[in-house]
């Protein structure tokens, strides 16, 4: 894998990221409760951190658990919970080397249609159906990857153009345009909330 990318905002990072399977899978487990940017470039830190040019799933599996903890939380923090996902981390390569003898490239190698891709994406550990789509649509937009169906098996985030994850950052431009089309998603649902909770409380009052 050999592709230019623009996640992590960052160019050794993104360097890594465009050339590493592991390394956009880590981030994307990452890429929760803090900014994508930062999530994104956490691979990057984590190899440093290990000596290493890259990650390789079968050393990260066998870590000493505290020790890679305390790999994640040192200074700057890889993570607003760094503990927390050290553990994700360990759990996710555990299971690459357990079902795919450690080669992250292997998940998406040779699958047949975007149905497949999901489901394969949604037994990784600590990826649910949301994270499993917006991975499957960054694979189909900036990786090359696109199995029959991909689009429609992403939902809404293979949409082109959507604007809607990682998937479609680019760039500060279109960081900005997801980041926007996030907001508004979130304040769509909070109003939708409102409107329930009003019409709840009305029909109390009757």
């Amino acid at each position: 894998m050999n592709v230019t990318v623009r996640l992590a905002q960052q160019p050794e990072a993104d360097a890594l990221l465009g050339r590493s399977p592991l390394a956009a899978l880590v981030g994307m487990l990452l890429d929760q409760q803090v900014p994508m940017e930062w999530a994104f470039t956490g691979p990057l830190t984590i190899a440093q951190r290990l000596g290493e040019q890259d990650l390789d799933a079968h050393e990260i599996a066998t870590y000493n658990p505290d020790e890679f903890v305390a790999l994640l939380c040192e200074k700057p923090a890889v993570h607003r919970y760094p503990a927390a996902m050290a553990k994700r981390v360990q759990q996710l390569c555990q299971f690459l080397v357990a079902q795919y003898d450690g080669d992250a490239g292997a998940l998406w190698k040779d699958v047949a249609t975007g149905r497949e891709l999901l489901s394969r994406l949604n037994a990784l550990p600590g990826f649910g159906k949301q994270k499993s789509q917006i991975f499957l649509a960054l694979l189909g937009k900036q990786y090359g990857v696109r199995p029959q169906g991909w689009r429609e098996a992403a939902g809404l985030y293979g949409e082109e153009g959507s604007f809607r994850s990682v998937a479609d950052i680019t760039g500060p431009e279109s960081l900005e345009q997801v980041r926007a089309t996030k907001q508004e998603v979130k304040r769509a649902a909070k109003e939708e909330k409102a409107a329930k909770e009003a019409q709840a409380k009305g029909r109390v009052r009757v």
